[in-house]
Formats: structure tokens, sequence, C-alpha cells
């Protein structure tokens, strides 16, 4: 174990479940700006699949997941907490918190919504990219540390560029050691990724920081399967704010979308 690190649990997977809402990251949720904090992306489809879980209605699916980052994700012990906001017939509100070291590191908030019907209006404007085998294979760990990024498999598409790119990912690390979270849990725990798969510069000394303070997902179909596909574009603004926006695919083709405020600090 890594000096500078908590204790972390060892296998296979992101989470041990210590049961009760209580879990202990591994190596392989670690974060890519600091050794000792857990990459957002595994917290968040933890926290996915703790909001799936509470209460479940088989008449409703989760739309929109937006995550605020209050501050570091601590690696090692912490709890998650989720509660009902706003209950309905037709629409409710839930909400998670991920508790460590006696602090909210992440707070998120889920609009259920009542399925019905709609497919003779059913409509995607958003455009497909190319699948996982028509891309190459590319290595996210030669530009980003950390064990999370190293757990990942990732493919790139054609044309990709500093700013904008195409990226599939998936990862063969279930979430936790239990190994039973669904397809949507599953892929908006990696959903966090988009903000480095095109960074519009590299990350490290003599350069630019651009950590994301939050993640908005907006899905419009539920998602399947292992592989996410990225479309993404990063703007960089004039006075310390950026955005990271993202088309979210799975291989039946669109089925949301992402959006991160980024803080740009000079390293």
């Amino acid at each position: 174990m890594t000096a500078d690190l908590p204790e972390l649990a060892e296998g296979n997977f992101y989470y041990l479940d210590l049961s009760g809402g209580r879990f202990r990251s591994t190596i392989h949720a670690q974060g890519a700006w600091n050794a000792h904090e857990q990459h957002m992306a595994p917290a968040s489809g933890l926290m996915a699949d703790s909001l799936e879980r509470h209460q479940p209605r088989a008449d409703m699916r989760m739309a929109r997941i937006s995550y605020e980052i209050l501050g570091l994700i601590p690696a090692g012990e912490f709890r998650i907490e989720t509660t009902t906001l706003r209950p309905g017939k037709t629409i409710e509100l839930l909400q998670a918190e991920l508790v460590a070291g006696g602090r909210t590191a992440i707070r998120a908030t889920a609009w259920r919504m009542v399925t019905s019907d709609t497919a003779p209006v059913a409509a995607i404007e958003d455009s497909p990219i190319p699948g996982p085998e028509d891309c190459k294979p590319y290595d996210g760990a030669a530009v980003w540390p950390g064990g999370f990024i190293r757990s990942l498999e990732m493919r790139v598409a054609e044309g990709h560029r500093p700013g904008a790119g195409k990226v599939w990912l998936r990862t063969g690390h279930p979430l936790t050691d239990k190994a039973d979270s669904g397809d949507l849990a599953r892929l908006a725990g990696l959903v966090d990724t988009a903000n480095g798969i095109a960074a519009r510069v590299p990350p490290g000394r003599d350069s630019y920081a651009f950590p994301n303070l939050d993640l908005q997902i907006h899905m419009y179909r539920r998602p399947e399967g292992e592989w996410l596909g990225l479309d993404n574009a990063v703007t960089f603004g004039r006075d310390g704010i950026g955005l990271t926006s993202t088309v979210l695919h799975d291989l039946q083709g669109p089925f949301g979308r992402a959006e991160q405020i980024l803080t740009l600090r000079r390293t």
C-alpha cells in the first residue's frame, strides 16, 4: 500500500460493500488529480446505483442525475445516504449524499419519472458515432494517472484532437464486490471521464488544471450494455471557467447528454 493512501479494500472491483450504505474504495477507484482521492466517475456510478435501489418503482425510471462535487472525494471508507426529497405519483425527486470523513463530498439529486408509450412520436436529433469495432485502441493511462483510468478499455474514433473527440470505453470491474449493479449505474460510472478524453491542454505542471465542479446527466432513453460512447467538445472561456459537453451513446445509439462546468487553474 502506498504511504500517502488511506486503507483501501483489495479486489477486482471498485468498492467493497460493507453493508448498511457503507463502502470502502479500492485502488481501481483512485482519482487522476490526487493519489489520495477517488475519481468522480466510479463514485457517481455507485451513487446512481444507490438511487436506483431506493424505493424502486417498476413504472418509473431516472431521467436526470445532477451531481455537485463539494470538495475532494477521499479514498477509503465512506457511506451513501439516500432519501426522497419530493414523492409523487408521476414524478419524484431523490437525493444521495456521499459522506466521508464527517463531510459530504458529493450531493446528487435525481428526477425519477413515470414511463409511458410514446413510440408514435419518438425522435432523436443526436447523430450516431462510429462503433467501438470501428475505432482504434486508446491508452488513456498514457495521458492521465490513477487507478481508475488504468482500469478502463478505451477506443478512439478518427478525428480525435485536443478539445473534441469521440471515444468508447468500458470496464471489466464491477462497481462492488457483489457485482449486482444494473447497466444504468455501470454506464453512469463512466460518464465523468468525458472531461479528460479530449483535453484542450495536457494535464500536469506548467499547464492548466481543469477539474469539473459538477456532472449533469440527462437520459431520454435508458442506457444498455457495457460500452459507453462519448461524443465530446470542450470549451475554455476567458475568465477561468470552462465547459465540457457530451452526447452519450451505447451500442444502440445516442441516449442522452452530459455537461460539466470546469474551473481553470494555472499549475
